[in-house]
Parts: C-alpha cells; structure tokens; sequence
C-alpha cells in the first residue's frame, strides 16, 4: 500500500525553488563587478599600510603619488637626513629630484583604462631603489587594486594588493 501526504507536492516545490535560489547566488557571485574608468580614483592604503597613494586623473590617463608615509621624517640618530627634516627621494636618477621629499612624489605615471576592471601600459616609480618599471593595475573590488610592476611581460614582476583609505583615518 502507498503512503499518502497532503503537504508531499508542497515540500517537492520549495525544494526545488531553493535550489533554484541557491544556484542563482552562486552564479551571481561568480560574476565579478564591472568598473568605470574613474573607479581607482582616490586614495589607497599599500599593503603594508606605511603608505597612502593618491590615483588622481592626469589628463585622459590616471597618475598615483605618495599622499602620507607613516614615517614622513627622519628619525633621530638617521645617517641619510637631519633628524626631524622630511625624507628625500634619495634614489631618484634624476640628481634634482633627489632633494625633493618623498611625500608628493609620482609612483603611478600615465596609466590607460583597458576596460574589464583594468588599467595598463603605465608606469610605476619605486623610491625604494629609483627604478620605473612597467605596470598595469586591476580594480578587484571597490576596496581592492592588485598592482603590478613588471619588467618586460607581467609575468616577471611582483604584485601587491592596496585597500582603499578612509580619508581622515591613519
């Protein structure tokens, strides 16, 4: 004899309508965010968040510099600057620049929006050892930008990851 339950085509439908459910969000998460051209814009906190970079528009293609630096000065007993002086692009290869200070100096140089979440065929500076190298960057989320700095093809570089700052916070 079969058994019989009323409520046996209601369970069968609300099965069937969460899975429905639960593979939309699964498919709607897969799908990443679509950004525009001016979506890097701001400031952004490196990675190891000693740094904040200002990516600003600089005519039709988008620029960063150094915006605050954790430590802005020398501190005491420092043998590359006077003690309380601001810290200098020491290794720029431009011998003028290498008086300037550290803060306001350009990093990111005439990147163009690519479309699909992606900016490249620009430049980036590193004050570490005054070297430019090529760059492409890729918006990952309205709080994330993977950047990426390569010699020749990106496959031979080095990546790091900047969250976007809250302006006012350190």
């Amino acid at each position: 004899m079969k058994s019989f339950c009323i409520f046996h085509g209601i369970f069968e439908d609300m099965r069937q309508f969460m899975l429905i459910v639960f593979a939309g969000v699964l498919l709607a998460s897969t799908f990443s965010f679509a950004a525009g051209p001016n979506d890097i814009l701001g400031l952004w906190n490196t990675e190891k968040r000693d740094a904040k970079i200002e990516i600003y528009k600089c005519g039709t293609k988008y620029c960063g510099k150094i915006a605050w630096l954790k430590e802005p000065t020398y501190p005491a007993g420092s043998k590359e600057g006077a003690p309380g002086t601001p810290i200098l692009d020491h290794n720029n290869p431009d011998p003028e620049l290498r008086k300037k200070p550290l803060i306001g100096s350009p990093i990111l140089i005439d990147f163009a929006f690519a479309g699909d979440n992606l900016w490249k065929n620009g430049k980036i500076y590193n004050s570490d050892n005054g070297k430019i190298y090529r760059g492409k960057m890729t918006l990952i989320s309205p709080e994330e930008l993977n950047v990426r700095g390569f010699i020749g093809i990106p496959l031979l570089g080095g990546s790091t990851t900047w969250t976007r700052a809250i302006v006012g916070t350190k």
